[in-house]
């Protein structure tokens, strides 16, 4: 699946959806876990997240902390209370909008876009 034109305006609700999930991530935790959810068909890379995460901690929804795992620096992201309220909004936007692409998706009946597989 070459999803790459579909993620990009998704990337923040993904990123702040996970972050509501867990108390802190790290980038490359954060990615993992995206990568593990869809079965490796969606893959952040490290070009795509990072400006997300960046532009979240200046817009204060993220705060980080910092710590020495095997000898390298590893920045952990957390979400602020504003972050958590912004992730309960993005991920009802999100989920919505799903909804109304299913529904514009979906095959008339009598169709011949009715004998593609969903």
């Amino acid at each position: 699946m070459n999803s790459k034109e579909y993620i990009k305006g998704t990337i923040k609700t993904i990123v702040l959806k996970l972050l509501a999930e867990q108390e802190s991530m790290y980038g490359y935790e954060i990615s993992q876990r995206v990568k593990e959810l869809t079965s490796g068909e969606i893959e952040l890379t490290y070009g795509a997240l990072y400006p997300i995460l960046y532009k979240l901690e200046k817009d204060g929804m993220l705060v980080t902390q910092s710590e020495i795992v095997e000898g390298r620096v590893r920045k952990y992201y957390s979400l602020t209370q504003s972050g958590n309220e912004t992730a309960k909004v993005k991920i009802a936007e999100l989920n919505r909008f799903v909804e109304l692409l299913q529904n514009i998706m979906a095959p008339m009946p009598g169709s011949n876009l009715s004998t593609w597989g969903a």
